[in-house]
């Protein structure tokens, strides 16, 4: 195969992988809005709940739900406490049924189910409860930068496997370019957003159990190994392929995973969240 043809289908491979790992990742994470779908009377309810809230307000729950005839309650709680559960009703604005969860600090949670009521009919929408996540509001001139550039890494980590698999002449400055943006993207702007969202800089090893945090890390050392063996002995693949394929599975990893979290347990019962 000539090398134009086979740079082309790596390059193509990458991008599409690449892409597909961004969508899975958006797709599983614990703050992206649980899709919910019930039928009630002769109505289909088709909607999405949200998990991930960055006002300074009462986050609002908005149900998608023209029949006026479905009305609905909104049960909810701290996550992860001792506190009773409140119930509030949905309010309708035209079209929709709007929910309210009361604000909470940074990385505080609340957990929430919706029941519809239509007529003599009661349905529970969420089977699955729902838990919201209460964040700092992230600048998009800075979020950008490091969504991309992390995806860069992702990128050029596949293509440097690929091209020590393929006997490639560029192995070492892909892998410097992995490195590089992995670090920029994980290591320098990963800790800046994190501080944003939920006012810490670092909560993976020693201090928390972030696996985004303690993934980005892990990915980067096995990276710099690869990049020390291959400085040692340009011809050794190993390491570089076990780099790249750690990649993958760091990335299949959802984002956010046992992130920043309020412990409830330790702080004062209350009769109603929001207090």
């Amino acid at each position: 195969m000539k090398e134009t043809s086979k740079n082309w289908l790596i390059w193509t491979f990458a991008i599409i992988l690449t892409v597909m790992l961004a969508g899975y990742q958006r797709r599983t994470g614990p703050t992206y809005p649980m899709q919910v779908k019930k039928e009630i009377g002769q109505t289909l309810i088709k909607t999405k709940l949200i998990r991930s809230y960055d006002g300074q307000d009462d986050a609002k729950v908005y149900l998608n739900i023209p029949d006026v005839s479905i009305q609905g309650k909104i049960h909810f709680r701290r996550f992860r406490s001792y506190d009773k559960w409140s119930t509030a009703s949905l309010v309708r604005k035209g079209d929709s049924l709007i929910g309210s969860l009361p604000h909470q600090d940074i990385s505080g949670e609340v957990i929430y189910y919706i029941t519809l009521v239509k007529g003599k009919e009661l349905v529970l929408l969420n089977e699955d409860a729902a838990v919201l996540r209460y964040k700092g509001h992230i600048p998009i001139l800075l979020l950008l930068p490091h969504i991309l550039i992390i995806f860069l890494a992702m990128l050029f980590s596949t293509i440097t496997g690929l091209e020590v698999i393929t006997n490639g002449k560029h192995t070492y400055l892909y892998t410097w370019i992995t490195i590089i943006t992995l670090f920029i993207g994980g290591l320098v702007l990963g800790p800046i957003v994190q501080k944003y969202s939920f006012g810490v800089y670092w909560d993976g090893w020693p201090f928390g159990h972030d696996l985004t945090d303690n993934k980005s890390v892990l990915a980067f050392l096995f990276w710099v190994i690869a990049l020390i063996a291959q400085y040692k002995n340009r011809g050794k693949k190993l390491w570089t392929i076990v780099a790249s394929v750690l990649m993958m599975i760091v990335f299949l990893i959802p984002h956010s995973m046992f992130g920043s979290e309020i412990d409830y347990t330790k702080l004062p019962k209350t009769e109603q969240v929001g207090k």
